[in-house]
C-alpha cells in the first residue's frame, strides 16, 4: 500500500492520494483520500479497490470506485457536499494466461482510460461522436 500521486486537470500539478487502509483481504477495500480537499473524510475525492476471486476460481476479480464531491457552502456557513461524481470499473484477470499478456492487457487498457479523449468524454458526460 502506497500513496497515489496524479496530476490534477491542469496537467501541471500533482496532487497525492493518501493511503488511508490497506486491504484487509478478498472483499475488504483498500482506500486511498485526496485530503487537499474539504474539511473531514465525508467531503474527500476517495478511491477505492477490492479484490477477490471470481466464480469459479479462474480469476481475480478486481472492483474499483471512485467518488469526487462538489461542497458547496450554506448561507449558515455549513458545508455540505451538493453532488458526487462517481466512477467505477471492474476487471478480471485470468490466473491461467501468461504474465506477459496480463501486463499487457493491464497496460494498454488503463493507459486508453486515461487518454485524452477518454478523459474528455467523462468531463462532457457523452461518448465521442
Amino acid at each position: 500500500m502506497a500513496n497515489i500521486t496524479v496530476k490534477k486537470n491542469d496537467g501541471t500539478t500533482d496532487v497525492t492520494y493518501t493511503a488511508v487502509i490497506a486491504s484487509g483481504g478478498d472483499s475488504s477495500p483498500a482506500v486511498w483520500r485526496n485530503n487537499t480537499i474539504g474539511t473531514a473524510a465525508a467531503f474527500r475525492p476517495e478511491l477505492r479497490l477490492t479484490s477477490k476471486w471470481n466464480g469459479d476460481q479462474t480469476g481475480r476479480r478486481l472492483d474499483g470506485s471512485y467518488s469526487y464531491p462538489s461542497l458547496v457552502t450554506g448561507t449558515d456557513g455549513t458545508i455540505s457536499v451538493a453532488s458526487r461524481c462517481n466512477i467505477s470499473f471492474s476487471a478480471i484477470v485470468p490466473q491461467g494466461m501468461p504474465d506477459t499478456d496480463v501486463n499487457e492487457a493491464a497496460a494498454q487498457c488503463l493507459n486508453l482510460f486515461a487518454s485524452a479523449l477518454m478523459k474528455s468524454s467523462v468531463q462532457s458526460g457523452f461518448s465521442p461522436s
